[in-house]
């Protein structure tokens, strides 16, 4: 274990950090909001000083692998939220540090779960720090550091494989930092795009920018008690046409970018994903139309919109979803587990493993008929491998064993299982809202601190796809190495 590199890499993590949380101090200015601004400036200057000791010596030997990696990912995370809660705790907005831990950490992993009911009492410098975390969690942070700091050879794809959500991670480009570079082109390009548009759709600058941020990073922070509500219905439409684009692979906008229109068109997750979407807004359209009074457009307007807002995870709401038909809160909840496609900013299992355990049900029935048959799984035209499939087994064996330790521990606080078994699905599948009492118009306050941490490690382990989080708990993990 080179624990050298790891605390390097750590101190990289956190001085981009502070240097992050520069904007939300100008936003601040710009509003005459004095103590927020100086809760700011001190968690900037904490982080600053940890990050600038633990970086002032490059160690000596800079190798790393794949252990090496998930820790620097998961340790990255974790610090990085340690200190980005402290804006929140130490302006008073939310005197308790497990609830602005939590707020933070919904930020930073793209969840949108929030343990405030009133949300605009923050102030517009925490909002857009609140806001500006999704955007900073959407892509990556550790994808940020790679394009800032090369380390050379084949060690930092390590990094960006613990990282990046799916069930495989290949590089676009040659080399690993210019792989990053491409990402956050990509990201930062599309994200200006939206929040002009936003702004010409009549949305107002702050609110373009937060919701922007939000939408990119496909987590549901509002700025505004009423959430999505109060915007136009071009606004809301618009909003959800981002969140669908930012639910697609990465890989996809690179190929559209090199001008490469057949392999772009010919993504079968991607197509997965759209159909997954036109279904799902038809099922329900329909079976909410008796409830909006036979108003087809306003049933499907916001069935499409919360649609989109599930399945890409951003979590984004116009209207009390939990109200709805039992068959739609059926489709509502397998959206949760579905999430987006691998790749993308979005959370949840991801299509290309649904499509993959599908199509190994397939092969696995095929072969009790024909046992003499040799079959392929087959995902974008082409085979495979066996250590795709694999790791795809382990995460839903993962995902299950997780899922049902984090019930029942919070089922301590003694709500119904309904809302207990939707707050584990809406924070480890980084959505946000559930049902029952965490639904749209509610929130995750009320329960206990014991729970509000597991509910912090299951966002964290969603974001990171597990194995990064539970491997900071294997012993041999920690062994080092002469």
């Amino acid at each position: 274990m080179n624990i050298n590199m790891i605390i390097y890499v750590l101190g990289w993590v956190l001085k981009i950090e502070a240097g992050s949380m520069l904007l939300p101090i100008i936003c601040g200015l710009i509003y005459g909001e004095t103590r927020p601004v100086m809760s700011l400036l001190v968690s900037v200057v904490i982080s600053f000083i940890i990050g600038t000791l633990a970086t002032f010596r490059r160690p000596k030997r800079t190798d790393f692998y794949a252990r090496e990696g998930f820790v620097i990912c998961a340790l990255s995370w974790f610090v990085m939220s340690l200190i980005g809660a402290l804006p929140f705790y130490l302006s008073m907005a939310i005197p308790s540090y497990i609830d602005a831990l939590f707020e933070i950490v919904s930020g930073f992993t793209t969840t949108g779960a929030s343990i405030l009911s009133d949300v605009e009492h923050l102030g517009k410098a925490l909002l857009f720090w609140r806001s500006f975390s999704h955007w900073i969690g959407g892509m990556g942070v550790l994808v940020l550091v790679l394009t800032v700091l090369p380390l050379g050879g084949g060690y930092n794809m390590m990094i960006m494989k613990a990282e990046s959500p799916g069930p495989d991670v290949s590089k676009m480009v040659p080399r690993v930092a210019d792989t990053a570079k491409a990402l956050y082109r990509i990201y930062l390009i599309i994200t200006v795009i939206m929040v002009v548009i936003y702004i010409l759709s009549g949305m107002p600058v702050f609110d373009a920018l937060c919701i922007g941020f939000g939408t990119a990073g496909t987590g549901g922070f509002a700025v505004r008690n009423s959430g999505m509500a109060d915007y136009s219905m071009l606004s809301q439409f618009l909003i959800t046409i981002f969140m669908i684009l930012f639910g697609v692979n990465f890989n996809v906008y690179y190929l559209l970018q090199k001008r490469k229109w057949k392999d772009a068109f010919h993504c079968e997750e991607a197509r997965a994903y759209l159909a997954i979407i036109a279904i799902s807004t038809i099922f329900i359209g329909c079976n909410i139309l008796s409830l909006c009074n036979g108003n087809v457009l306003f049933a499907f307007h916001h069935t499409f919109f919360t649609v989109g807002s599930l399945i890409t995870t951003t979590g984004f709401s116009t209207l009390d979803f939990a109200q709805w038909p039992q068959a739609s809160q059926m489709v509502i909840l397998f959206l949760m587990y579905c999430g987006a496609c691998a790749g993308s900013t979005g959370g949840g299992i991801k299509v290309s493993r649904i499509l993959i355990l599908v199509k190994e049900i397939g092969k696995e029935l095929h072969v009790l008929i024909h046992p003499e048959a040799v079959k392929h799984i087959r995902l974008e035209g082409k085979s495979i491998e066996h250590n795709v499939v694999r790791s795809v087994n382990v995460y839903f064996i993962m995902y299950v064993l997780l899922f049902i330790i984090s019930v029942f521990i919070i089922s301590f606080d003694n709500f119904d299982f309904i809302t207990n078994f939707s707050a584990v699905a809406a924070t480890f599948n980084n959505i946000g809202p559930g049902l029952g009492k965490v639904g749209p118009v509610s929130n995750y306050f009320e329960y206990s601190n014991l729970s509000k941490l597991v509910l912090i490690f299951d966002m964290l382990a969603g974001r990171l796809e597990i194995l990064p989080m539970m491997i900071l708990f294997l012993p041999r993990t920690w062994k080092r190495i002469a």
